[in-house]
């Protein structure tokens, strides 16, 4: 992978369930982090706190410092906080407190290289040996500032779910003339209150269709990864992410390969497979094929293949 200005790491979202528990006016806020897959090997990330900014000033959400790595976090998610108390009233901003970081980058060589906050970070990997600054400016006094979308977040007794994008293709970033300095920048956008909505994918093999044998192994349906990716135009031009890859499993055996996309930001996206390398196929329906997920949505996606041939060389 060539090095780029700003490397693709993909979608993260955090998504932030309030929920009414009786108690007058106070409300419980739960708090979930979940990821897209990229080009990064990792991203750790150490959340010390995390607290809402109000009319009436700051609640704090969580003071307990979480650790956690990004990039790990595909397809599910990792509670940050979990039914704090919450004063009924308006909140416009969400914000992270970030006390240290990490970035493990692909070089052109194909060798990794680690760039942290500081060279005795806790979150490091035993043994690391860190290459470079990862610059977090701000983020362990004032925070990461999420700001929400329209006047703010009303919290009074309803049961949601806030997504927010971290768009973390233009939030890693190595200036030019910065040497061995690497830039935390995050780029995050507040959604509107829905819920993340999820694509349910089967993929079997067509009636009379058989699938050859590639370098010495007997194909299936399970040699075939489905993918998806957002088709959603970025108003501020930014790089698309990443699309995202799922193994096909067949857990009961009866033929059909399924994989299941979870926690999506709602929206417009492409679904497709990946066969082995060296492998032409056919499906129906075509590939991509144009998904929308709605808000709460839990939707399935049906293919069969229909042909599959060794590409002659």
């Amino acid at each position: 992978m060539k090095r780029l200005q700003l490397l693709t790491l993909g979608l993260f979202a955090l998504a932030f369930g309030l929920v009414t528990t009786g108690c007058g006016n106070q409300n419980s806020v739960t708090i979930k982090l979940t990821d897209a897959p990229g080009d990064f090997k990792a991203a750790v990330v150490t959340i010390s706190e995390v607290y809402l900014q109000g009319e009436e000033g700051r609640v704090v959400l969580s003071n307990q410092a979480t650790t956690t790595n990004l990039v790990t976090l595909a397809n599910d998610t990792k509670d940050i906080v979990k039914d704090a108390v919450v004063p009924a009233g308006k909140y416009s901003e969400l914000r992270f407190v970030i006390s240290g970081a990490y970035i493990e980058v692909e070089q052109e060589d194909g060798s990794t290289a680690i760039f942290a906050t500081s060279n005795d970070y806790a979150g490091l990997p035993e043994g690391a040996t860190v290459a470079g600054i990862l610059q977090t400016p701000s983020f362990n006094t004032s925070g990461v500032k999420v700001k929400l979308d329209g006047d703010g977040v009303e919290v009074a007794g309803e049961q949601k779910v806030i997504l927010v994008d971290f768009d973390v293709s233009q939030s890693f970033g190595k200036d030019r003339g910065q040497g061995d300095k690497w830039v935390m920048k995050p780029v995050i956008k507040g959604g509107e209150m829905v819920f993340s909505g999820s694509v349910n994918v089967t993929l079997a093999r067509g009636e009379g269709v058989t699938l050859p044998t590639l370098n010495g192994t007997a194909l299936t349906p399970g040699s075939f990864r489905a993918t998806l990716r957002s088709t959603e135009t970025d108003p501020d031009g930014a790089s698309a992410p990443a699309a995202e890859e799922l193994a096909l499993t067949d857990l009961n055996g009866d033929g059909v390969f399924e994989a299941s996309f979870k926690f999506l930001v709602p929206g417009t996206y492409a679904l497709s497979f990946v066969g082995p390398e060296g492998l032409s196929f056919t499906t129906n329906p075509g590939i991509p094929a144009a998904v929308t997920i709605g808000s709460g949505t839990d939707q399935t996606r049906a293919f069969v293949l229909t042909s599959a041939s060794i590409t002659v060389r």
